[in-house]
């Protein structure tokens, strides 16, 4: 549950705040805020999905329930549809941080930078969207079978 919340509440502290810095057309505070984002994910977000994954299983196993559940297999598929989101968000974020870093000498965004994080949103909301369902589905369980 502790990787869960770290999870949904990292994941929603970095979508804030890079709206909000790239809303305000700051390039210098978007580029530390980018920054920032690509640290957090990589200590925050990759050790939590590595958590998530490691613990389920073994909570799986000590609590009996079939691996053939419509249950696993909707939190299953929900996690691979998360790591699909993820990866490309990830490699936005890359991308957004090297726009901004550049960015820094003219003092102004270049035109990719605003369709690039439409799509680091998209993603990110529908990734997030996934993780509080398989949050709901951990906690109810309500399609799980022993």
């Amino acid at each position: 549950m502790l990787s869960a919340v770290v999870l949904a509440g990292t994941g929603a502290g970095i979508a804030f705040f890079m709206l909000m810095v790239s809303r305000s057309g700051n390039v210098a505070a978007i580029a530390v805020t980018a920054r920032l984002v690509v640290l957090a994910d990589w200590i925050f977000t990759a050790p939590a999905v590595v958590v998530q994954l490691v613990t389920g299983l073994l909570l799986m196993q000590a609590l009996g329930y079939a691996y053939s559940s419509l249950w696993f297999m909707t939190v299953a598929a929900l996690f691979v549809f998360i790591g699909l989101c993820w990866i490309p968000v990830v490699i936005m974020q890359y991308r957004l941080l090297a726009l901004a870093t550049t960015a820094l000498i003219s003092g102004q965004l270049p035109p990719a930078f605003k369709p690039l994080m439409r799509w680091w949103m998209g993603l990110g909301l529908a990734a997030f969207s996934a993780i509080l369902v398989i949050f709901w589905l951990m906690v109810f369980k309500p399609l799980a079978v022993v």
